[in-house]
């Protein structure tokens, strides 16, 4: 069956467009990236500010989505709107008497202590990181190299052994990483006795899930971004040959480019002088 000219046009315009967004796509893919993590690093804090002034059926629903990616437990939560920035397990206790793990997570916050940000504060701080990288990144894409994997490994051991601590003792209901009585014997007491036990903010755990977090998302931000670069720079490089090869894009159109290159259509192209040459000798 032959098709009629109008559908072979709209199939090779449909072809064009998506072509173009494509390279659209890999050409700003870091613009793409950073809003995405924007809304999710900004999300979490927008469901307290929702309960606060009354939306609390929103808000519930942010918690439910966040609750996916992150265990939400309260103690280990920051706070809006009430008397403190966190709580300790004691204060929280004296409201929501559910002490397991399952309970724990349903606890949002009430009117007189505020209102739970729906992840933790270790979330907070990889994810914020990853944002903020992000944002700094744009500024220094093109002579930044990726991290080697060797010191990624080595960045992220502090994460990996502070949380697997945490897991062990909130599974196994052990008591070391609440009193952290070891850490009182190591350094003798120094400190305040609200800096060995608990998860509240200023503690001990409290410090180590911020700046375990925060390490994690330097180091993931520092392997990542400069392979993403890398590799959306060589799928945009082989789309725009593609276009180039099979004709998608006719002369007077340009392909979107940020580099400043010469595109199809253009005149001086090498596409364009090879085109010539061929019309002079059929000529």
């Amino acid at each position: 069956m032959k098709i009629s000219k109008p559908v072979t046009e709209a199939l090779r315009d449909l072809e064009i467009l998506v072509d173009k967004m494509a390279l659209g796509l890999t050409s700003h893919w870091l613009l793409v990236l950073n809003l995405f993590l924007g809304m999710f690093v900004i999300m979490p804090w927008v469901a307290p500010t929702l309960m606060a002034i009354g939306y609390e059926g929103p808000g519930r629903l942010i918690h439910f989505a966040y609750s996916f990616v992150c265990h939400q437990l309260p103690q280990r939560s920051f706070f809006l709107f009430g008397r403190e920035a966190s709580y300790t397990m004691t204060e929280i206790m004296t409201v929501w008497p559910n002490a397991d793990i399952v309970g724990l997570r349903q606890f949002i916050g009430t009117t007189e202590m505020g209102y739970k940000v729906a992840y933790s504060d270790r979330m907070v701080a990889i994810h914020t990181t990853l944002w903020i990288a992000g944002l700094l990144f744009a500024f220094v894409r093109r002579r930044f190299r990726p991290l080697p994997f060797l010191w990624y490994v080595a960045l992220i051991m502090p994460l990996a052994l502070d949380g697997t601590s945490h897991l062990i003792n909130d599974v196994l209901g052990l008591s070391f990483r609440d009193s952290n009585a070891w850490l009182h014997a190591f350094t003798g007491g120094i400190f305040p006795t609200t800096f060995y036990a608990g998860d509240a903010l200023g503690s001990f755990n409290s410090w180590m899930r911020l700046l375990t977090g925060t390490i994690f998302g330097l180091a993931s931000a520092w392997l990542i971004y400069p392979l993403l670069e890398r590799a959306f720079a060589e799928v945009h490089a082989a789309l725009e040959s593609n276009s180039r090869d099979v004709g998608l894009v006719p002369a007077g159109h340009s392909l979107i480019r940020t580099d400043g290159v010469s595109q199809p259509g253009q005149g001086g192209s090498d596409d364009n002088k090879a085109s010539s040459a061929r019309q002079m000798r059929s000529n």
